[in-house]
């Protein structure tokens, strides 16, 4: 079993998030960008690593395989980055990741989330979809290097007593994917969002220290 650890960004990771940013989007942010999000408190930035073999090893780096973020804009969660490099894709790790980010956007207070994706990026539309995002509408010709049209998604009810069974589910769900990939999730890094329904009350899920 290998070992995945789940935990906010931090400055001194950016080299290897701009090598990871580049994989996946094409070098979309720069790393003054990144600095700007780490530095806003509207910005909320999880990464997903492979620790070296020896933890106390600190001579020996870790190895960035996921990235996320969410913008907290009024009640909302736009999801503005989500991505898994190309070499552990279709392991599970995107699906993890995505239901920590919406955990992440729960503990914020935030009722509604919403991400774009392009038209022809069918696992995403997928994945999406399980999670519970529905298609809003269509942004023409929004990505220029294709030409394609982005679809704009929507999930509503982050902030409903049932949405807090739902997360727990997911959690169980992708728990049980990752590990039929040889996949171990650690979260030591911070408090696992589990949830708690008391009374028929939410409480909210915990992702401790992700926000910068």
């Amino acid at each position: 079993m290998n070992f995945l650890e789940l935990k906010p960004l931090r400055s001194q990771l950016l080299p290897s998030v701009l090598e990871l940013d580049r994989l996946c989007f094409g070098g979309l942010w720069t790393y003054e960008g990144y600095q700007r999000e780490l530095a806003s408190p509207n910005s909320h930035l999880l990464v997903m690593s492979i620790p070296p073999p020896d933890r106390l090893d600190r001579g020996e780096s870790e190895r960035l395989v996921g990235l996320g973020c969410l913008w907290a804009i009024l009640d909302e969660a736009h999801i503005t980055l989500l991505g898994i490099h190309p070499d552990f894709q279709h392991q599970g790790l995107g699906q993890a990741l995505l239901g920590y980010l919406l955990a992440a956007a729960a503990q914020r207070h935030l009722e509604r989330a919403t991400l774009e994706v392009r038209v022809s990026n069918r696992a995403a539309l997928c994945l999406y979809q399980k999670f519970g995002f529905r298609e809003a509408g269509r942004r023409r010709s929004y990505y220029q290097d294709t030409n394609e049209d982005a679809i704009i998604m929507w999930r509503p009810g982050l902030q409903h007593p049932e949405f807090g069974q739902t997360l727990a589910i997911w959690h169980r769900e992708s728990g049980q994917r990752l590990a039929s990939a040889g996949w171990r999730l650690d979260l030591s890094h911070q408090r696992s969002p589990e949830l708690n329904c008391r009374e028929g009350k939410q409480e909210a899920p915990i992702v401790s220290d992700v926000a910068p």
